[in-house]
């Protein structure tokens, strides 16, 4: 299975990029967020080098392989929660993905339905759907900053270092200020027992605050 792909981009159109890697051409689909991170990047013969963070889906139903492209491992980490969602397979899921996944993940921990309309193409039945599945899942994605980042989770001293981290080397935050987070999010719900459950927390509090 492919999950990460490293070379020249031959072909750049809207949805999806044709990348030379090690003398063979993949189709790769991207969401609207990648294609624009990619704007700068020349395509062609000369194209420049360029790497992505694949999902791979295939299914009965989807008898030729896909490959969904990302910038960074969160999006796809995103992407592939995203679509465990009921009436969103991964054609739509790409055409979805239009504007920041933080603020799409900030819009299901808030259950702010009212948002996730303004994407096009998603309805109200589906935003209540996406917010019915996902609250409460995807908190740590609200928190990523702007610059793209990958995560790791997973494993109250052991997590702690996990979440810190993760919001200093990947999500953009000091370690000070990282740390008076997790903290009063500690402080607050003393019960967590996750590394999912303190960014969550961290989340809500941040809100709060």
């Amino acid at each position: 299975m492919i999950s990460y792909l490293k070379g020249k981009l031959l072909k750049k159109e809207e949805g999806r990029v044709v990348i030379l890697a090690n003398g063979v051409g993949y189709e790769v689909f991207i969401p609207p967020i990648v294609h624009a991170a990619l704007d700068g990047k020349k395509a062609g013969g000369d194209g420049d080098e360029i790497t992505l963070f694949i999902s791979y889906y295939h299914s009965e139903k989807q008898q030729r392989p896909m490959l969904v492209g990302f910038n960074h491992e969160a999006e796809r980490e995103f992407f592939e929660q995203f679509i465990k969602v009921g009436d969103i397979g991964p054609t739509k899921a790409v055409k979805l993905i239009t504007v920041p996944i933080s603020q799409i993940a900030q819009a299901i921990e808030e259950r702010n339905a009212k948002f996730l309309v303004q994407i096009k193409g998603l309805g109200p039945k589906l935003a209540d759907k996406i917010i019915a599945h996902l609250y409460g899942k995807v908190g740590k994605f609200a928190l990523i900053k702007e610059t793209g980042v990958e995560f790791k989770t997973e494993e109250k001293e052991d997590m702690v270092k996990q979440v810190l981290e993760v919001m200093v080397k990947q999500l953009g935050y000091k370690r000070k200020e990282a740390l008076d987070m997790i903290k009063e999010a500690l402080k607050n719900n003393p019960q967590v027992n996750s590394p999912e459950e303190i960014f969550e927390e961290v989340y809500r509090s941040r809100k709060v605050s």
